[in-house]
């Protein structure tokens, strides 16, 4: 468009010269006819004159002709170049047979048309399609801006999840939210604060033991986070000595129907109590029972408790808080009237570490802090042989606590548990400072329910066993529970005798005189076979003096019928006896 304006321009200025170089021809002309003659000389001026004018005229056409093409011309460039903006709103009008060249610069300048985005992908084949996508884009661009905050919620689930999966939930036996953290000798005096600060805790109770000189604080977790991760981080800590989580263990035994009572009291008969009590019957010899709360006043444990006191309220335990399950562990180790027990004359200290089926004191239940607890009260009231008849988890505390105590002479007996054939180790049972006892019945069948396992010592009456029940009542419960109390009291039997045995004397004693059961040789099952209380006085180098004749056997009294399940009865006189 430029080079046109140009153009024009020059042929204007072309034609301006032309009709400067024309302009004075007519005087010239006229000029030179003037010297002729009067009649010559007009005649010649006449014809220099018309000469001169007819090229001034046409001079003047000439440069007329030549200016107004000149302005045409320009004129037709000015309005070429002002053409352009008109004929791209013409080009955007046109008909749907140029939708292909069009299609780039409307989704360029226009992405807002829809109905060319919606018509071509029905038509178009698969590289148009591809083509028209830009168009779309805004509005794929939406969904993909809101697709990630679906997926922050599916990593949250496993972080709280646990991942969830994991998560996935504490780990079985664990306390909700609870750790318990030992700190260093000499960690500086701010450092609880700033480990509750810095891990989200809040401080609950703390204690301090004698059995093992340390002082354990117990926090709970504000937020949803799992104990194991809590614990993870105040490990990682350098002025912490452990840390871990609170765990919690369970009562194993069972209540059963009520049997016919001919036979109620096999367990006599099964551990020859009757000829072991001749040798020894527990006298001056406390055994703790940690359980949940005993009745200290029912007729057939008259007497027999040296100490009451609460695990859970670090407190004495009140008179009416008693529970089934520890009046039958009781009654089992220490009867002194109308039922046998292995260890008649023993002193028992009722500990109280579990709040019963009815407690609902949360995380009372029987937790690691609650147990360590009645271990140390257990330590300080010097009672040497300690009945364990809950399982649970593992825990680093308890095992510690338990090779202090076991260290200083203390003897630890624990039920095996009633987790069955497929139940993995559980302790305290599996701690290798304690001696673990299965339950068998009256045809020294096992009990189905209970755990197998090589840390298994012997085994013992424990199913359908004839028990003391709150009130003043009697009753029948089933479960290692049942079994274990069994031969802590053989154990105390075997201390009143020789008191300077050891752990490792006390479980060789009692695994070469058990009576074989199962597969010929100790076995996951049974453990060694049969406890009984007579050949493992004897393995000790007890000797049974033959009894006189008119002298009445105490198994004679517990072979006498029981009193109907749920009658009270009168204490009587004389005799301990065994239960079944």
């Amino acid at each position: 468009m430029m080079g046109r304006a140009g153009s024009n321009r020059s042929m204007a200025l072309a034609g301006a010269w032309v009709l400067l170089a024309l302009a004075p021809l007519p005087a010239l002309a006229q000029y030179r006819g003037m010297p002729g003659g009067q009649s010559g000389g007009y005649g010649g001026g006449g014809l220099g004159g018309g000469a001169g004018i007819g090229l001034g005229i046409g001079g003047a056409i000439l440069g007329g002709v030549v200016g107004s093409m000149a302005r045409e011309r320009a004129s037709r460039a000015e309005e070429a170049e002002e053409s352009p903006p008109p004929r791209r709103p013409g080009r955007v009008v046109e008909p749907p047979t140029r939708q292909r060249p069009i299609v780039d610069r409307p989704v360029r300048l226009r992405p807002t048309e829809p109905p060319l985005r919606v018509v071509r992908p029905s038509r178009v084949v698969p590289v148009e399609t591809a083509k028209a996508q830009p168009a779309a884009r805004p509005a794929r661009i939406a969904p993909v801006a809101k697709a990630p905050p679906p997926r922050p919620p599916k990593q949250i689930v496993p972080a709280a999840p646990a991942p969830v999966a994991a998560f996935r939930s504490e780990e079985p036996g664990t306390v909700p939210r609870e750790v318990l953290i030992e700190l260093k000798t000499g960690a500086p005096g701010g450092t609880l604060t700033r480990l509750a600060r810095r891990e989200r805790l809040d401080p609950i109770e703390s204690d301090t033991f004698s059995l093992v000189p340390l002082t354990l604080h117990r926090y709970r977790i504000r937020d949803g986070r799992l104990v194991a991760a809590v614990v993870r981080a105040l490990q990682a800590d350098p002025q912490v000595a452990s840390a871990q989580a609170n765990h919690a263990y369970a009562l194993v035994g069972d209540a059963t129907a009520a049997l016919p009572f001919a036979g109620a009291q096999y367990a006599v008969a099964k551990l020859h109590l009757d000829e072991a009590h001749r040798a020894a019957t527990g006298r001056g010899v406390a055994i703790a029972v940690i359980d949940s709360g005993i009745d200290g006043g029912h007729p057939a444990l008259a007497g027999s408790l040296a100490e009451s006191w609460d695990a859970i309220g670090k407190a004495a335990l009140p008179a009416g808080d008693v529970d089934a399950h520890g009046t039958a562990v009781a009654g089992i180790v220490g009867a002194r009237a109308q039922l046998a027990s292995a260890a008649p004359e023993a002193r028992l200290v009722a500990l109280r570490a579990f709040t019963g089926r009815a407690g609902d004191k949360p995380g009372a239940q029987g937790t690691t802090i609650h147990v360590l607890r009645a271990i140390d009260r257990a330590a300080t009231a010097g009672a040497r042989v300690v009945n364990m008849s809950f399982a649970g988890p593992a825990d680093a505390k308890l095992s510690q606590f338990l090779a202090a105590g076991t260290a200083k002479g203390f003897v630890y007996v624990a039920a095996a548990g009633n987790g069955g054939l497929s139940s993995p180790p559980l302790y305290p049972a599996a701690d290798p400072n304690v001696i673990a006892v299965t339950a068998t019945d009256a045809e020294d069948k096992l009990f189905p329910g209970a755990n197998r396992g090589p840390h298994l010592c012997v085994s013992a009456p424990g199913v359908e066993v004839f028990v003391v029940a709150p009130g003043g009542t009697y009753g029948f419960l089933t479960g290692t529970s049942m079994a274990a109390p069994q031969v802590a009291g053989i154990v105390a039997m075997m201390l009143e005798a020789k008191p300077e045995l050891t752990l490792a004397t006390l479980r060789e004693a009692l695994t070469t005189s058990a009576r074989d059961l199962g597969p010929a040789g100790p076995d996951a099952d049974f453990g060694a076979g049969s406890a009984d209380a007579r050949e493992a006085l004897r393995a000790i180098g007890m000797s049974f003096p033959a009894p006189a004749v008119s002298e009445v056997k105490p198994t004679e009294t517990a072979k006498a019928e029981p009193p109907p399940v749920g009658m009270a009865v009168p204490a009587a006189a004389g005799g301990g006896g065994a239960e079944k």
